[in-house]
């Protein structure tokens, strides 16, 4: 699978066509989101632009629809820290793409910001990045189990690594720490991406869930943390560093590009840059943390984001 792609160096170039598919993509008005829709519509793949903003979002599709001539392009609004939100976009998408769903990129995501609560009471970062998807992706099930080989893919971060699941303090209400809760937030994907392949194997269902990380990618994401914390002095050494280590986010998105459309892609692949750190470079697949491959751990949590979100997969499991 890896080994002859990652030699060759895979680019944007060796994605297959994508003709007749479906894709959505979670937070592509900028950054690797907005790349990742932009070659997955390229190669012609239907893709939904899902978004807060849908003023910027249509901004962005028009874009699309003339760098390429032909694309089919559409915007509807989701906002992943609203579970309202979330269960009404999964029902307009489901009633206009009657087909099915080939590709969720599960990508939008914030980082390090101060506490604050969604519209759902749970603390921001665990509700946009991990109780948000969880929950699109259970509501869209039924139209990726529609389609042969549909992939779920969500995006990652090396910064799992220093995450640990607080299961007596999953919303940090008692402690709080920005990185703390992003780290946490970023094993959550990885632990639900293999809680998920895992029931789709053990129910005989062709799709796969893998996940990928950008390494340091250079995007807006560092800087609102930094405003939000109240140290907006802290954007030109961020965009310093940004200049001087980060890749471009055509780079950044590369590995949630394979991820999704590599062909022969084993369930609960985890893909990001192959140079050393995985900083930077090309997609190959990558390791992840002892914690981030615990099954129990992960069951707990897919239990728990279940009585969270109210969104039961109808999926039969012991």
């Amino acid at each position: 699978m890896t080994s002859t792609a990652t030699a060759q160096r895979w680019t944007a170039a060796d994605m297959p066509d994508l003709t007749g598919r479906t894709a959505i993509v979670t937070g592509a008005t900028s950054g690797i989101g907005l790349v990742t829709a932009r070659q997955l519509a390229a190669h012609g793949a239907m893709t939904t632009l899902a978004v807060r903003d849908t003023a910027r979002g249509e901004q962005v599709a028009e874009m699309l629809r003339t760098a390429h001539p032909g694309s089919l392009v559409d915007v509807l609004e989701l906002d992943l820290a609203d579970l309202s939100s979330v269960r009404a976009f999964a029902e307009r998408w489901s009633l206009a793409h009657p087909e099915g769903l080939d590709l969720l990129i599960n990508n939008a995501g914030v980082m390090a910001i101060p506490r604050r609560e969604s519209a759902d009471g749970f603390e921001m970062q665990l509700a946009t990045n991990h109780l948000g998807h969880f929950a699109l992706t259970g509501l869209l099930l039924p139209a990726l189990v529609a389609r042969p080989r549909s992939r779920v893919v969500t995006v990652s971060s090396g910064a799992h690594r220093m995450g640990r699941m607080d299961f007596e303090d999953l919303q940090g209400s008692r402690r709080y720490n920005a990185w703390r809760a992003y780290g946490q937030s970023k094993l959550a994907n990885l632990l639900f991406t293999a809680e998920l392949q895992r029931r789709f194997d053990l129910n005989g269902i062709a799709s796969v869930a893998a996940a990928a990380h950008p390494g340091y990618t250079a995007t807006n994401l560092q800087s609102v943390g930094a405003k939000m914390n109240g140290r907006a002095w802290l954007e030109a050494p961020i965009g310093l560093l940004n200049s001087l280590v980060g890749q471009s986010p055509e780079m950044g998105a590369l590995p949630t590009l394979f991820a999704a459309t590599a062909p022969g892609l084993p369930g609960d692949s985890y893909i990001g840059p192959d140079s050393v750190g995985e900083l930077r470079g090309h997609p190959k697949a990558v390791g992840r943390s002892a914690a981030a491959s615990d099954p129990t751990a992960a069951g707990r949590l897919w239990t728990l984001s279940e009585d969270l979100t109210g969104v039961r997969y109808p999926l039969d499991l012991p």
